[in-house]
């Protein structure tokens, strides 16, 4: 099945046509400064008609699925209503999704179209994860709990880390670290994730390009009578100001590391605290899973950063994580050591093909 695969941000769209059976990307690429999505969409609609590569179904990333979707769900109006409903718990993310969604429909009437949820894959977090220790009315009336993103990335590297294993993923505790530019962390024990970092928002956990990550809550107020902005203005900070930029002034891991060959101090500072708070989550995750098979490491700076994943990994020897110097340089699969009690793996993360699959098999069961 051809899936047109569609991550709509509120100034882009990225788009990647594949097919379903191969994981082959037939088509691809991002619209920049998108004036509004329908526009931006015949572009898609005049490359894909270049390519004569008729879509089957589409796929759409929606960042917030609330307590209401645990799986992939084909779009109608009732769809469309809920995610609305639920844009003010991830109000920089869900509009945009929406926009994208009622202009592909619009674009595509005929066509099958799946939205897949990143915190779908965390809906089986038990309570005392999930829960925060805040007012019961919260919770139940405002739905404040942890909910979990990057739940698409999660859910595929660890089936795919399991292959590598040559294991059953329902075997398996294992400890997934998405680090990109949004981070995030997650405790998959026997496929079902039971603890992840991000929480009622993707503010949360470890630190990020431009996100705090944890921090005391008692700050925000602090800030906004210290400044005289209010708190939306603070929490604005903290999802764009903050993380590494706030740190040294850069988001940028690949810069950063170049500052830190260089003897740049506050960049040192920077890749410690992040490298540091990964650290701190492993064992913690360690503890709540009662041990790991294998830490896993994924996306744009997991895969690709040998210094950040030796940094992580120093000092944690006493789970049995240890690192093979040559096999972490050249970001091989397996870069512990023969029989070593855990195994660190290196696994790309592929959320469109993921996103491909899934919408797939909706599309074929409904």
């Amino acid at each position: 099945m051809r899936v047109l695969v569609l991550n709509s941000g509120s100034s882009s769209i990225k788009y990647q046509l594949v097919d379903s059976r191969t994981g082959e990307r037939l088509a691809g690429g991002v619209i920049e400064e998108v004036a509004d999505h329908a526009s931006a969409l015949r572009e898609v609609v005049a490359e894909v008609e270049r390519l004569d590569q008729p879509i089957e179904a589409i796929g759409h990333r929606v960042v917030h699925g609330g307590d209401v979707f645990s799986a992939p769900a084909l779009v109608d109006d009732e769809l469309v209503e809920v995610v609305r409903d639920l844009a003010a718990l991830a109000p920089l993310h869900n509009p945009a999704n929406l926009a994208g969604i009622e202009a592909a429909r619009a674009t595509w009437p005929t066509v099958a179209q799946v939205a897949v949820f990143d915190t779908a894959f965390h809906r089986t977090l038990p309570p005392a994860a999930y829960r925060y220790a805040v007012p019961a009315s919260w919770y139940e009336q405002h739905g404040v709990r942890r909910y979990g993103f990057h739940g698409t990335s999660h859910d595929d590297v660890s089936a795919r880390a399991a292959e590598v294993l040559g294991r059953p993923r329902d075997e398996l505790d294992l400890i997934v670290a998405h680090l990109g530019n949004g981070a995030s962390m997650a405790a998959v024990q026997h496929g079902r994730s039971v603890e992840t970092s991000m929480g009622l928002s993707p503010l949360e956990g470890l630190v990020m390009g431009t996100r705090s990550g944890d921090i005391d809550p008692a700050i925000i107020g602090y800030v906004a009578d210290a400044t005289g902005q209010s708190a939306a203005d603070v929490l604005g900070d903290l999802n764009r100001s903050s993380g590494l930029l706030g740190l040294c002034g850069a988001s940028d891991m690949r810069e950063i590391t170049e500052r830190v060959e260089a003897g740049d101090e506050t960049a040192e500072l920077a890749l410690d605290v992040f490298c540091h708070r990964i650290r701190k989550y492993v064992g913690a995750y360690v503890a709540v899973l009662g041990g790991c098979d294998a830490l896993v490491f994924t996306a744009g700076i997991g895969e690709h950063s040998a210094l950040v994943r030796a940094r992580v990994c120093a000092g944690l020897e006493v789970f049995g994580i240890t690192l093979d110097d040559e096999r972490n340089e050249r970001s091989a699969t397996v870069i512990s050591p023969d029989g070593a009690p855990t195994a660190v793996l290196v696994v790309p993360t592929d959320e469109e093909r993921a996103i491909a699959e899934q919408t797939a098999r909706v599309v074929n069961c409904s």
